[in-house]
């Protein structure tokens, strides 16, 4: 006979911590988080746990107080405190944070599952108190849809990833060019019926590198352009960074670009000489690293060493954007401490004003930082440099950041529908 208080746990009814529509997802999709059957009332701690594929952990946690019902919706209800305040459905996400500083969130290959275990636990726990879970979930977050494919490519002149949409096409073709090799925008474009080509523009250590050929990267998009399901009206480069200034020239110098997203780049040529058919087209922006800032968190602002593509001595590294026939979709943030990508932005559409065209569209992000990535990814404040090769802060307050990235990330793929599959 079941004592006393073994009929009273057996009556009370089991925590449940349900991800809704589905605890499996695309990585850019957001998942409603609940908690059903505690007390009324009942104060608890929520926390979101990931390892990327480093072996970096992250974590974050809020604290929620159910309703009168015993229900907690994170679509409805404010954190009291925690990782972030106030009614965030995605906060669990973007505020994990590593337990070391300084580190970005790897998660590149599109074959696997970006893993997140939920969990609600009564009260507020030390931080470092594991187990003692009153329920969990854990959320599966896809890169690659069902159907897409993924090959990779190594041709003799350059080397990437090739993701196509399933069915027979033709899809419009979009070249993600990546500072160091990633495949997630990629991959999540691809989900959104692009054809998606992405490489990295730096295939070696920079500190091997000379110069850059623009050659390389055109190659990338005729190859893209003779793929059987490719279609559309023109290829289309997605470019973020360094990346950027790539996206400008290819659109610049060469007549296979139709439309280009820059987001928080340069207007001049950065780091290294840019070569076109066996000569120098562009030379570098000039730098000055003792206007590097260092701060006590051990990252530093590298904003103020990048010198004035304005000037006349810079002039012959400012990519002629007005010879471009594309249309340009121009993204800076307004708090990008690795650059002021903002002014260079400016500096694009005055260039192209000054010959009277109105193939661009400029949109700017208050308090956003430079690191502008798909949606829900961890936010990241602070990272290394991988030219520098030091911690850099890059900039951004947590929920300005990722409300842009989720508008951003839309706005990308409108226009690229509406360039790519356009006549005009």
């Amino acid at each position: 006979m079941l004592s006393a208080i073994a009929q009273r746990d057996a009556m009370v009814p089991q925590v449940r911590l349900r991800l809704l529509p589905s605890a499996r997802c695309l990585f850019d999709e957001p998942v409603q988080v609940m908690v059903d059957s505690l007390r009324p009332r009942q104060v608890v701690t929520m926390r979101a746990k990931a390892t990327d594929e480093r072996g970096v952990i992250f974590r974050s946690s809020a604290i929620y107080r159910a309703n009168g019902s015993g229900h907690i919706d994170l679509k409805r209800d404010p954190a009291l405190s925690g990782s972030y305040v106030g009614v965030e459905p995605m906060g669990l996400l973007w505020s994990m944070k590593a337990d070391m500083p300084h580190k970005y969130f790897h998660w590149n290959l599109a074959l696997n599952p970006h893993v997140v275990k939920f969990s609600v636990h009564d009260g507020v726990p030390e931080e470092d108190e594991e187990g003692g879970a009153l329920a969990e979930a854990t959320n599966e977050r896809c890169l690659i849809a069902d159907g897409v494919s993924r090959v990779v490519i190594r041709e003799e002149t350059f080397s990437g990833v090739l993701f196509t949409p399933a069915g027979q096409g033709p899809f419009p073709g979009v070249l993600d060019l990546s500072t160091f090799m990633c495949e997630k925008r990629a991959s999540l474009l691809a989900n959104k019926g692009f054809m998606v080509l992405t490489i990295s523009v730096f295939n070696d250590k920079p500190a091997s590198i000379k110069h850059l050929n623009l050659d390389y990267f055109e190659e990338a998009v005729r190859f893209l352009q003779q793929q059987p399901k490719a279609g559309g009206q023109g290829i289309g480069v997605l470019s973020r960074s360094k990346a950027g200034d790539i996206g400008l020239s290819l659109a610049s110098f060469t007549s296979c670009v139709k439309a280009v997203v820059w987001i928080n780049g340069c207007s001049a040529n950065i780091a290294y000489p840019l070569h076109y058919k066996n000569r120098q087209v562009l030379s570098v922006l000039g730098h000055n690293l003792s206007k590097v800032m260092p701060t006590p968190s051990g990252a530093s602002i590298v904003k103020f060493g990048v010198d004035d593509p304005e000037t006349e001595e810079n002039k012959g590294s400012v990519v002629p954007v007005e010879k471009a026939n594309a249309h340009f979709l121009l993204v800076a943030s307004e708090d990008d401490l690795n650059w002021d990508s903002k002014a260079f932005m400016e500096g694009i559409e005055r260039r192209l004003k000054r010959e009277g065209k109105n193939n661009f569209e400029c949109v700017c992000y208050p308090r956003a930082g430079h690191m502008l990535e798909p949606p829900y990814s961890p936010y990241c404040h602070s990272g290394l440099h991988g030219i520098l090769r030091s911690p850099v802060l890059w900039g951004g307050e947590p929920k300005a950041h990722v409300d842009a990235e989720v508008h951003l990330w839309k706005k990308v793929e409108d226009f690229f529908r509406t360039r790519l599959t356009s006549k005009l």
